[in-house]
């Protein structure tokens, strides 16, 4: 039978002694493998039962029970603050970084309503000019955006067909009787549309009411101007009497989604949650909280290890008899260990997550609160 290496008893750490080294500078890390691989081995049974495997087994776990530990850590982190990640930089390590959160990443997202309302977005409303013909009332606006040199789909978005403004019609019988005040409105650069009109003391809402008349006079004892827009044929309302522009403001559709991907140079900016810039932790930062849940996670990966060796020598022969090794239980064990662990280390980041936080906080102000409700009122007595 094969001579199978057991645990000589002590251990002696150096770097390059783990599969990937992420941790063998780390003073910290280099201290307590040697104490990890005691402790590991010591609940296993050494030295009452020999444990076949050597100290670079016992390191490898415990550099993988720290990096799990940080990838638990860091998924959470990204978990709460990816809005606030995407779209920033990519190169600076921000292990150690306080976040604070943004809106950010939340305006961009809504930059489509923007877009939309014609109130900003990321996609320009362009303006074009249709001429519109005497007593011709239907207008095709594919042969306009061909006849222009638009190309692509386009959206409309605004049809500007309207009489000119009130003002201009605006005729007061009052106007140069020397009152003193010329140029009706001159600062709200409306003077070039109306006569020199003065008057004493006259509020702005008088100007308002008789825009008004003149606007409702339009609207309900003459043909209101309007159109209608099915399937790219504008149709004018009523029958137009004048040569004039129609303008009308559209978008590209096409520029709806090309807007809305942003190139970026590999590993620059933060696009998805593989390059969002946390790298292995620092295991000498990690509290005793911490190196508590990786010295029990070191040790079921150590059960589960020791459970592989021992199944290839289900038995070993020792003088008159046979010994048969606990495969099943150790990697039974080392499962349900692993997996609790895990399910542990997520309910704790979970409990002290943001929100769960400021739940906890509120939940404390209001019991606060009726705790001193109960507080009983002096009463002075003067």
């Amino acid at each position: 039978m094969a001579n199978i290496p057991i645990w000589p008893g002590t251990s002696s750490f150096s770097p390059g002694d783990t599969p990937f080294g992420f941790y063998d500078y780390d003073t910290q890390f280099q201290s307590d493998a040697d104490k990890v691989a005691t402790f590991v081995t010591r609940r296993l049974g050494y030295p009452i039962m020999e444990v076949e495997l050597q100290a670079i087994n016992i390191y490898a776990a415990f550099e993988e029970a720290v990096t799990t530990y940080g990838n638990e850590l860091y998924a959470n982190k990204i978990r709460q603050d990816y809005l606030t990640f995407e779209g920033a930089s990519a190169t600076t390590n921000i292990n150690n970084a306080l976040i604070t959160p943004s809106f950010a990443s939340i305006i961009r997202l809504s930059e489509q309503y923007g877009t939309e309302a014609g109130t900003g977005g990321n996609t320009d409303w362009k303006r074009g000019l249709l001429p519109m013909t005497a007593s011709v009332q239907d207008y095709d606006l594919d042969t306009w955006a061909s006849s222009s040199g638009i190309t692509g789909s386009i959206e409309i978005k605004r049809v500007f067909y309207e009489a000119d403004p009130a003002i201009v019609r605006y005729f007061d019988p009052y106007a140069g009787t020397g009152t003193g005040m010329q140029q009706l409105l001159d600062n709200f650069g409306w003077g070039n549309y109306s006569p020199a009109i003065n008057f004493l003391l006259m509020p702005i809402n008088y100007d308002l009411q008789k825009i008004q008349a003149i606007e409702f006079n339009d609207q309900i004892r003459k043909s209101q101007f309007s159109f209608e827009l099915i399937n790219n044929k504008l149709r004018i309302f009523p029958i137009p009497k004048l040569n004039r522009n129609l303008t009308i403001q559209y978008l590209i559709k096409e520029e709806r989604t090309s807007n809305s991907i942003s190139q970026t140079t590999p590993g620059s900016t933060v696009t998805n949650i593989s390059n969002v810039p946390f790298t292995n932790p620092t295991y000498q930062y990690i509290n005793s909280v911490g190196r508590q849940w990786i010295y029990e996670y070191t040790l079921a990966l150590c059960k589960e290890m020791l459970g592989y060796v021992r199944g290839k020598y289900t038995t070993v022969p020792i003088p008159n008899a046979e010994v048969t090794l606990n495969q099943a239980d150790l990697l039974t064990a080392a499962a349900a260990e692993k997996v609790a662990l895990i399910e542990r280390l997520r309910a704790y980041l979970d409990e002290t997550s943001r929100t769960k936080l400021l739940e906890a906080r509120s939940l404390e102000a209001d019991y606060k609160l009726k705790e001193q409700q109960q507080v009983p009122l002096p009463i002075y007595i003067y």
